[in-house]
């Protein structure tokens, strides 16, 4: 059903100017800032993160929808000179029809405005599947951009697990475009359902994030970094920085300094203005947090704080992890070369920048990798040589903004990218227009020797 009200709307809904698709888009952004505590209130209440993450999945929606609603006036194509006379070339950009949406629970509302704010703009129509465990946060986007005016069938919402509605979704004929964000393993079933019909598909998957701390590093700076990196939303982001590889000279004092810091985070309910790090989003991600606990023990990583669950007292009722630091960690190993998607971070000790790096392009993925230097040469050669879709220096792997082009390498993506132009160039199909004024046959290269 939501398909087909998608397919009916995308009629007129591709012919409305794309300026006048803009129009509602701003006025969808205008009302979520006005929106934004009340919706940040409910993010943080139905997955765990602390209000100011909630506050910041928000900001990242009304970015993107008004980034997008600019983009209705900057939908350009190309023209160029014929290289036959009394011609005209250019290409110009096309909808493609219906888009199924399938997001992750992490970031309810920014990562569907990722995608929905792109497709409608560009005249296509969509079909939105959130996680199960976070529906509210996606029905509030979705309420307030039928509010601003997008027309009936234009937005559709539909509930349920993967597969149940998202596996349908992804093989459905009158589904010409999926865009997936969650795991690589479910990424690969997302492909192999969509390939038999050749749709357009984009895949935002899995990372094994990396920060470099070098011997030159400002530490103060990099311990702020590896904390947010490593313990915002409690490790549940793709971008969270898992793995911190240290230089020798200067990872002892590092991983004191590492250690205190993340002893001292305060857990407990987000909605505490207090509380630096809240929950994991369910019992099954407690559960595999756990294990990976007990697999780095196994392989002989050195636990130095965390570890356990938190189930005394507030915690009884929620599913708390400690933040968790493992040290001496060899690279191989499987704590260190496997998405956790928990507060768990494992120090990597190395002996050089070039090692570093070989370190950071060792593992399955390729998303985000960041280092901290005063080194310009270092920093540069860092950018030049990490094979990751995303490149932070001096900050930590998480942090992106709207209007650069988001996704990774490997097993973290499928070559395409989230937001800006790049979200255009995947919702859009090119068409090449050629106009011959000559009032002849002009056979292109034939007559062009």
């Amino acid at each position: 059903m939501a398909v087909d009200a998608a397919r009916l709307a995308y009629r007129k809904w591709r012919l409305t100017p794309a300026p006048k698709r803009a129009e509602i888009l701003f006025r969808a952004a205008e009302l979520l800032v006005k929106r934004k505590e009340g919706f940040s209130r409910d993010m943080t209440r139905e997955m765990g993160k602390v209000l100011a993450e909630s506050r910041g999945d928000i900001q990242e929606a009304i970015d993107m929808t008004y980034y997008m609603a600019g983009e209705g006036r900057r939908l350009f194509g190309q023209t160029t000179p014929s290289e036959l006379p009394d011609k005209f070339a250019m290409s110009v950009r096309q909808p493609i029809g219906v888009c199924g949406l399938i997001t992750p629970w992490n970031f309810p509302m920014a990562i569907p405005s990722w995608k929905i704010m792109p497709a409608l703009v560009c005249g296509n129509t969509v079909v939105l599947k959130p996680a199960e465990d976070t529906p509210l946060s996606s029905y509030n986007l979705v309420e307030t951009l039928s509010e601003a005016g997008i027309p009936p069938g234009v937005v559709n919402l539909v509930s349920g697990g993967g597969s149940g509605a998202g596996a349908p979704l992804a093989k459905h004929k009158g589904v010409p475009v999926l865009s997936f964000t969650g795991s690589t393993t479910t990424g690969r079933i997302i492909a192999e359902k969509c390939a038999p019909d050749f749709k357009h598909y984009c895949l935002e998957m899995g990372g094994k994030n990396i920060i470099l701390v070098m011997d030159d590093a400002n530490l103060d700076l990099a311990i702020d970094g590896a904390i947010w990196g490593g313990f915002g939303t409690a490790g549940q982001r793709c971008t969270a920085a898992s793995r911190i590889a240290v230089h020798k000279s200067v990872c002892k004092e590092f991983v004191a300094r590492l250690v205190e810091r993340a002893r001292k985070l305060k857990i407990g309910n987000g909605l505490d203005p207090a509380v630096e790090m809240g929950p994991v989003i369910n019992e099954q991600q407690l559960d595999t947090v756990m294990s990976y606990v007990e697999i780095g023990k196994n392989e002989g990583a050195n636990l130095l704080t965390g570890g356990r669950r938190l189930e005394a007292g507030e915690f009884r009722k929620g599913w708390f992890h400690e933040p968790t630091v493992f040290g001496e960690c060899d690279p191989k190993m499987r704590i260190a070369q496997e998405e956790i998607f928990g507060p768990v971070v494992s120090v990597i000790p190395v002996d050089s920048l070039e090692q570093g790096i070989e370190v950071a392009n060792g593992v399955a993925y390729g998303l985000s990798a960041s280092i901290y230097t005063r080194n310009v040469n270092g920093a540069f050669a860092a950018i030049q040589d990490l094979y990751t879709g995303i490149v932070y220096v001096n900050a930590p792997t998480i942090g992106a903004e709207t209007h650069l082009p988001f996704g990774g390498t490997k097993q973290t993506g499928n070559g395409h990218r989230e937001a800006a132009v790049a979200a255009i160039d995947f919702f859009t199909e090119w068409k090449s227009v050629y106009i011959d004024h000559s009032d002849k046959l002009q056979r292109a290269q034939i007559d062009n020797n």
